[in-house]
């Protein structure tokens, strides 16, 4: 169970030093390939991309091909046979909008980081026993926002617990999000939001990075 605990929360450590991970709903690897190179170019070296298409652990291990220094995983993930293809594809991560105690087990097994989603204090403590020390908070925005995740974290302060809040964060409140301790990364949904059209997005989001670095 620790050793899992420490696989994930090393994982937090890594999504820290991007801030942002470009969640991405793909409808081609071409796509995947396209979007991964945007963000090699403006500096953010990951991406969570989801499983909510059919293409997506093929363009999960296409990104690896081209880019092994990308820090890629896979997202929506509701199933067992979900993540199995996931790892199958050399997903580095895996994450998930629910806690579901059965992926959980089959990610400790497999010794693969897992962030469950929570939005209540009684789905967090589940995560938590069951191994889970970084969580996705969501729906973010609708689950309460800044304000729900500060006062839901504040007693569980003390186990060192990381956050990922994602859905409904954007370009003007993910500095809110940021700004508090517990969390490590955000999921970033507007970036990749448009696939064929998102340079913009990708640019503006590295340079708030590099604000917040400095």
């Amino acid at each position: 169970m620790e050793t899992f605990r420490k696989i994930n929360l090393n994982a937090a450590e890594t999504m820290a030093n991007f801030k942002i991970i470009p969640v991405a709903v793909l409808n081609s690897v071409d796509q995947g390939l396209r979007i991964a190179e945007l963000l090699t170019q403006y500096g953010i070296s990951a991406i969570e991309i989801t499983f909510r298409t059919q293409v997506a652990a093929q363009a999960i291990a296409a990104v690896n091909a081209a880019f092994p220094g990308m820090f890629t995983g896979a997202g929506t993930i509701l199933n067992c046979d979900d993540l199995r293809r996931a790892m199958d594809a050399g997903a580095r991560f895996a994450v998930a909008p629910g806690f579901n105690p059965q992926i959980v087990a089959m990610a400790r097994i497999n010794c693969i980081p897992f962030v469950p989603g929570i939005a209540t204090p009684s789905e967090l403590e589940q995560a938590y026993a069951a191994g889970c020390s970084f969580l996705k908070f969501f729906p973010a925005e609708a689950a309460g926002g800044v304000k729900m995740l500060k006062a839901m974290a504040a007693p569980y302060r003390h186990l060192g617990i990381k956050f990922m809040p994602t859905g409904g964060v954007t370009q003007e409140n993910v500095a809110e999000y940021l700004a508090i301790p517990e969390v490590a990364a955000v999921g970033g949904t507007w970036l990749t939001k448009d696939p064929g059209n998102c340079e913009n997005s990708i640019k503006t989001a590295a340079e708030l990075v590099k604000r917040l670095k400095s």
